[in-house]
């Protein structure tokens, strides 16, 4: 499909492709990760898949991600949440699957506690609920903490690509949408996929949601040999599998 653009209320221009339901009434909305975009293998499969089974599906660009306006340097938290709102405001109609990877996971269990009569399931792979706080501040040696203290960002090193700006702002916003200590009021059914050896969100981390989240409808699947993209032949057909399973019971 074409990607095309809408502008959201705050003035952000955000990069998408969408179609409604012809099937069924759900729609599935993919929710990106740290630095990902839309062209990704996974979000393609999912696109294609939902396609073929009749369901809607939405993918998006955060503001400083892939074809959408805006400075990567300048996001926050905050604004990519508000993109995900926008985003499902003005482009999906009915119940929702949230589909999100890394990040995404984050985003999806924001966006659903922010639109929960809408949800009628989340699939989250690698989830990275906190991981500004949780997983990246602590791994920052003291020189580039107090280089993001002092200067307002430092340079964080990527096993994907150069290295990429963290920024004071991104730190500091990240702290005021922590979920994973308090209760998580979510009765959706919810699906995790998780790579035993992610080297990005240990395992560990995503399975605090086990706890936190307060739906008994939660089933935690660990991929011994999956790493923390998943996107492997094998990975991307549980990832479907599990989709189709959600929106069976929904149904």
């Amino acid at each position: 499909m074409t990607t095309e653009h809408f502008t959201s209320p705050g003035g952000r221009r955000l990069a998408h492709r969408r179609f409604a339901p012809s099937r069924s009434d759900l729609t599935f909305v993919w929710l990106c990760g740290f630095k990902s975009d839309i062209s990704g293998t996974k979000v393609l499969r999912l696109e294609s898949w939902a396609k073929e089974e009749g369901h809607g599906f939405l993918a998006f660009d955060y503001s400083g991600h892939g074809d959408s306006s805006g400075a990567f340097e300048d996001g926050t938290i905050s604004e990519w949440r508000q993109d995900a709102l926008d985003a499902i405001d003005a482009l999906t109609d009915g119940p929702l699957v949230l589909v999100g990877s890394s990040m995404g996971g984050w985003m999806a269990l924001l966006a659903g506690l922010a639109r929960r009569e809408r949800i009628a399931g989340m699939v989250l792979i690698a989830p990275a609920p906190d991981f500004t706080e949780k997983l990246m501040w602590p791994e920052f040696t003291p020189r580039q903490q107090e280089e993001i203290l002092s200067t307002g960002k430092t340079l964080r090193p990527s096993d994907y690509g150069d290295p990429y700006p963290i920024t004071r702002a991104l730190i500091e916003d990240g702290r005021s949408w922590q979920l994973l200590d308090a209760p998580i009021d979510l009765e959706c059914p919810v699906r995790i996929l998780q790579g035993a050896e992610d080297p990005d969100v240990p395992w560990a981390h995503a399975f605090r949601l086990v706890d936190a989240m307060s739906t008994k409808d939660l089933v935690f699947t660990l991929i011994k040999d999956g790493d923390h993209r998943l996107s492997r032949d094998q990975d991307i057909d549980r990832l479907l599998a599990t989709c189709a399973e959600l929106a069976a019971s929904a149904a």
